[in-house]
């Protein structure tokens, strides 16, 4: 196995077909061809279905595509770290946000990165935290701003600060109440992500604690439906209170805090344990650790 296997394999993947590979890598196809099938040679499995169509990947081949993508762009980051002995910060870094995060930090963190590291790249990618966290651990991202991450020896994870979370429901009169209690939350009916998320995975818990369930009208897995139906009246939420502002329909929404006792959602900011830390991984999560606590109202932890 050699890293032109991985590397043609993962690019007949993210392009569709051998064909379209061989016109974007500027190589013929024959060549591509032959070095896919000495991967799956050597791995004894079928990793593609070729068909009229193009090469999707088969159940072998999604395994094997997230053990190459993680292979090549472990290589590519030590050739970054060893271009950082010369004294610039030089690379890539890749970063996961959740949604309510992501439109409040996407634009302050590439504007920080870019006059702090002119020479470096950038990306940004959103998901769930539960989805940033599986893509931190096959290395698809570098650093992961998560909400309430369960300890585990694979990351290192850091709180940066605790926020109150809120019952979010359509406003029906000028003056709303401004605060539930938790023992009282199920007798609302929810719009709420799926499980693991981190707002469900704590809603439950904590209810649980106290010998309740919540009330689950609908599962939503993303932010901004949720908050259109809740609108609309059709249920209500928890989530934190940045979620709200901002969003189109804010005027439309109410938000009450969570009280007695607090339902309170940690951010904390994490990195792959098995993997080596470089000078610009590094700088990035200082950047990124100064401008989540800068952006938020809570008081930070430590």
């Amino acid at each position: 196995m050699d890293l032109k296997q991985l590397e043609y394999f993962v690019r007949v993947v993210d392009l569709g077909g051998f064909s379209r590979a061989a016109r974007v890598m500027g190589v013929a196809q024959p060549a591509i061809s032959r070095q896919v099938r000495g991967l799956e040679v050597e791995l004894r499995q079928n990793l593609l279905l070729r068909n009229g169509r193009g090469a999707v990947p088969t159940e072998a081949g999604k395994r094997m595509l997230l053990h190459a993508r993680g292979i090549l762009q472990q290589i590519e980051r030590a050739r970054h770290d060893i271009d950082e002995s010369r004294g610039a910060h030089v690379g890539k870094v890749v970063v996961g946000l959740p949604p309510t995060l992501a439109r409040h930090l996407t634009l302050p963190i590439v504007r920080e990165f870019r006059h702090s590291h002119p020479q470096a790249t950038l990306s940004i990618v959103e998901g769930l935290s539960s989805t940033i966290l599986d893509m931190l651990g096959d290395g698809r991202i570098d650093i992961g701003l998560v909400y309430n991450p369960s300890p585990t020896a694979a990351f290192d994870v850091r709180t940066l600060y605790e926020e109150a979370l809120c019952l979010v429901g359509a406003r029906r009169k000028p003056a709303e109440p401004r605060t539930v209690r938790l023992q009282d939350l199920p007798g609302f009916p929810l719009l709420i992500p799926s499980r693991p998320h981190a707002i469900r995975r704590l809603v439950e818990t904590r209810l649980a604690s106290l010998g309740l369930q919540p009330q689950i009208a609908m599962e939503i897995d993303a932010v901004p439906a949720i908050l259109d139906l809740v609108a609309e009246g059709h249920g209500y939420a928890v989530l934190s209170p940045r979620a709200v502002q901002g969003a189109s329909m804010a005027a439309r929404l109410h938000a009450r805090t969570i009280v007695q006792p607090h339902l309170k959602s940690a951010l904390a900011v994490a990195t792959s344990a098995q993997r080596p830390s470089t000078p610009l991984l590094q700088s990035t999560v200082a950047l990124i650790d100064a401008l989540a606590t800068r952006n938020s109202s809570p008081r930070r932890t430590r």
